[in-house]
């Protein structure tokens, strides 16, 4: 039996979001995944960028770093090149991850670092009182919209499919115990694992709501989905509107990581050499000369 439990995490800071925001179920969902895999708060470092959302280190009894808009990833994949045995979670929003991050998104998708990245995609920038985000969708009306939304929106789990991504998932903030399976499963896997949440927000966004969702989420696994059937992914990752997937869409087992293929960490990861060899110092400082 573990010694790790969820009460391990627990801080004294109270969440500042508001009553009924999605977070609080993805915040229960990443505690007790860190919980059921039996990983110590001093194993695991979050990674957040800006945003609602991004507060998430503060509410949880981990290694936390908060970085700016849209860089959560970049800064992840060096801690995870540091030190391999680190868990490494990513978790911001769909502002910070699809719109001012989305560079970073597509290439860690293709690089595939052993990194498990949680986005909270409620469909607009809530932070910042509502302008409208890269999935906030066609004609939406926001108050940078006021007549409309005039993009197609991004569709997140299929672009990380088509960028080489080797774990996607969709997961529903309303079901937390859902949610925490999926982020166990991108944990384990060995590579980038993207787990989109769909995460209602109660003020700027009135149109995804709780019942919105309900009336249209089904489980991919209990429908005899195979995750690793890439035409099947494809289709699933498409499916909208009047019904929409959650669980585990792709998987691809056996790819190596990023820090695998890597010959400057053949010899293990940077944590567990000296900085203060003076003979590679010396060897360096020849090269000027």
């Amino acid at each position: 039996m573990s010694d790790v439990t969820v009460r391990d995490f627990d801080v004294w800071v109270k969440p500042t979001w508001c009553p009924g925001c999605g977070d609080f179920g993805i915040l229960s969902a990443v505690r007790h995944a860190l919980a059921e895999l039996s990983i110590a708060p001093h194993e695991a470092l979050v990674v957040s960028g800006i945003g609602c959302g991004s507060k998430l280190p503060d509410y949880v009894h981990v290694n936390g770093l908060m970085t700016i808009h849209g860089r959560p990833l970049a800064v992840a994949t060096g801690a995870k090149l540091a030190n391999h045995a680190l868990t490494v979670l990513v978790v911001d929003g769909d502002g910070d991850a699809y719109g001012i991050g989305g560079n970073h998104f597509i290439h860690t998708a293709r690089r595939n670092p052993d990194l498990t990245h949680v986005v909270e995609n409620n469909q607009i920038y809530a932070l910042t009182k509502g302008q409208y985000s890269p999935t906030t969708p066609q004609g939406r009306v926001t108050t940078t919209s006021p007549e409309g939304v005039i993009e197609r929106a991004v569709n997140p789990v299929a672009l990380a499919l088509t960028m080489g991504a080797t774990f996607v998932a969709r997961g529903f903030a309303g079901e937390p115990g859902h949610l925490a399976g999926l982020i166990e499963q991108g944990i384990r896997h060995r590579g980038y694992a993207l787990i989109d949440v769909l995460q209602p927000c109660v003020v700027f966004n009135r149109v995804n709501t709780y019942e919105w969702y309900s009336g249209r989420l089904y489980k991919l696994e209990e429908v005899g989905h195979d995750p690793r059937n890439r035409a099947v992914a494809e289709r699933a990752a498409l499916e909208w509107d009047d019904r929409i997937p959650i669980g585990v869409i792709y998987r691809e087992e056996g790819v190596p990581t990023y820090e695998d293929q890597l010959p400057a960490l053949q010899n293990g990861p940077l944590i567990g050499r000296s900085v203060t060899d003076r003979s590679s110092l010396d060897r360096l400082k020849q090269g000027f000369l």
